[in-house]
C-alpha cells in the first residue's frame, strides 16, 4: 500500500475523475491512470480497473434507457480478444512502456477522429473499437477513447449510459482475465477497494455538469479529455 499522502492524491484525481466522467462519459482511467502510474507502477492497472467498476454502474443506473444495446452487441464481443491480448501485453512489457504506447495510440485515434470524416456506430467500427478497448483496458485500465471516439457525434445521454454498460461489462472481463493469469495483486486489490468512496462523491459532484456538457459541447469534452490523457501518458512515460 502506498503511504497516506499518495493515497489522498490518488484519492483526490479519482474524485475529479469520477466528475469528469458522470458528465461527459470517460475520464476517470484517462486522468486517474497517469497519476497512480507515476506513484507506483505495480498499482497498475488492477487498482484502476476494481475502483473504476463501480462509476458505470452508477451510470447505468440513472441513465439505462439510452442504452445502444444494438452496438453493446457488436462491441462487446471484441473486447474478448482483446482482453486476452492486454494480458499478454501486462505480462511482457514494463508498466512504463505500456503508458507510451497506449499514449500514443490515443494521440493518433483523436488525429484521426478531426479528420472530416462522419464516425457513426456501425458494425465495423464498433467491433474494432471494442478489440482496441479490450487491450488498452486490460493493459492501463484506460479502455474508454475507442468507444468514445465511435460515439462522439451521439447525444450526450446515449454516450453516457452506453459507455457506461461497455465498461460495466468490459471491466469484469478483464479482472477476470487478470486474475486468472496472476497479473492481479492484493495491493492493487485494497487500493481499488479503498477508493470507492471516492467514486461515489465524484459522481454527485459531476451530475451538475451534464447540461453544460449536453448543450452542444460533447465532441470537445470528449475529445479534449482523450487528448489530453493520451499526452500525459507519452510524457510521463519518457520523464
Amino acid at each position: 500500500m502506498p503511504p497516506i499522502e499518495y493515497m489522498l492524491v490518488i484519492g483526490a484525481v479519482v474524485i475529479v475523475g469520477a466528475a469528469v466522467q458522470s458528465s461527459v462519459g470517460l475520464g476517470l482511467g484517462l486522468i486517474a491512470a497517469p497519476v497512480v502510474s507515476f506513484i507506483d507502477p505495480a498499482l497498475m492497472p488492477g487498482s484502476l480497473l476494481i475502483t473504476t467498476g463501480l462509476l458505470p454502474l452508477l451510470t447505468v443506473a440513472s441513465e439505462w434507457r439510452h442504452i445502444d444495446w444494438k452496438g453493446l452487441a457488436w462491441g462487446l464481443p471484441a473486447r474478448i480478444p482483446g482482453t486476452l491480448l492486454g494480458v499478454w501485453v501486462v505480462a511482457a512489457l514494463e508498466p512504463r512502456m505500456l503508458g507510451a504506447a497506449v499514449g500514443a495510440m490515443v494521440l493518433v485515434a483523436v488525429g484521426l477522429s478531426l479528420l472530416p470524416l462522419t464516425l457513426r456506430p456501425a458494425p465495423a467500427p464498433l467491433l474494432a473499437a471494442g478489440l482496441a478497448s479490450g487491450v488498452m483496458g486490460t493493459a492501463t485500465s484506460i479502455g474508454g477513447p475507442p468507444i468514445a471516439l465511435v460515439y462522439q457525434n451521439e447525444e450526450g445521454p446515449r454516450v453516457r449510459a452506453t459507455l457506461g454498460a461497455f465498461f460495466l461489462f468490459g471491466i469484469g472481463i478483464s479482472l477476470t482475465a487478470l486474475g486468472a493469469s496472476g497479473q492481479l495483486d492484493r495491493d492493487q486489490a485494497a487500493v481499488g477497494l479503498a477508493m470507492l468512496p471516492c467514486i461515489v462523491l465524484g459522481f454527485l459532484l459531476g451530475r451538475p455538469l451534464r447540461r453544460l456538457v449536453d448543450a452542444g459541447l460533447l465532441r470537445a469534452a470528449l475529445l479534449a479529455v482523450v487528448a489530453c490523457s493520451g499526452a500525459v501518458l507519452v510524457v510521463r512515460s519518457f520523464l
